[in-house]
């Protein structure tokens, strides 16, 4: 990250619960002390992981998620007014991604319309149904986890670590992956790439990454 991050910046931060999250990088942003940040991530974290690490420190002044259970601090943030928040449905955040990254400004949908989702937003009809007016989203920094890169910067993301992680690649300046297998260009089938790497402009190579389990659910062994 160096030469790239500053106070006020907009970040993607790629993962769906604990899955497919950029941990190390997430872990560099806060060592950095870089503050006032408006953060773009599906959800926020659980308390002492993730984006929670950033709540703790308080270096996150607004959230544009879907999704922000699981985490204590940011209940207490937001209804204590420290923290701003953006609520998106779910789709509505992926294409918002999507769309910033594809150039497109906004686009209409009938997700929330006639609901608060809709307030303060343009409304219009079409062939007799009403759709609500999203903004694309872009950002500044990107950061990404993939399970394989090459030295060129494709990316191959794993099953459900794969969730927003491709969206976001897209829809930034600067994309920053955080990497579980680095390899030499040319070594990936062109057909498995999710990612290009034109639109990514910096890997880390983490080998080890901690994987954390959300909620772990487990049964008793039956009796031998």
């Amino acid at each position: 990250m160096a030469g790239l991050i500053r106070d006020g910046m907009t970040i993607m931060c790629g993962g769906f619960g604990l899955s497919g999250i950029p941990e190390s990088l997430v872990l560099a942003m806060r060592d950095s002390g870089v503050r006032d940040l408006t953060v773009v991530s599906n959800n926020a974290g659980v308390d002492g992981k993730h984006l929670g690490l950033l709540l703790e420190t308080r270096q996150i002044k607004k959230m544009i998620s879907s999704y922000v259970g699981e985490n204590k601090i940011f209940a207490q943030q937001y209804l204590s007014g420290e923290l701003e928040l953006e609520f998106n449905p779910q789709g509505t955040l992926a294409e918002r991604i999507r769309a910033g990254g594809a150039g497109i400004p906004a686009f209409f949908t009938k997700t929330g319309v006639g609901t608060i989702i809709a307030d303060g937003k343009e409304v219009r009809e079409f062939d007799g149904h009403k759709y609500v007016m999203e903004r694309g989203l872009t950002a500044d920094i990107s950061l990404v986890h993939a399970w394989k890169a090459d030295t060129e910067g494709n990316l191959v993301f794993r099953k459900t670590a794969r969730n927003f992680n491709p969206m976001m690649a897209t829809a930034a300046k600067v994309t920053i992956a955080e990497v579980e297998h680095l390899v030499e260009a040319g070594e990936i089938d062109g057909d498995h790439i999710h990612t290009p790497g034109i639109y990514v402009k910096r890997i880390v190579h983490v080998p080890n990454t901690v994987k954390y389990i959300e909620n772990r659910t487990t049964r008793p062994r039956p009796a031998a």
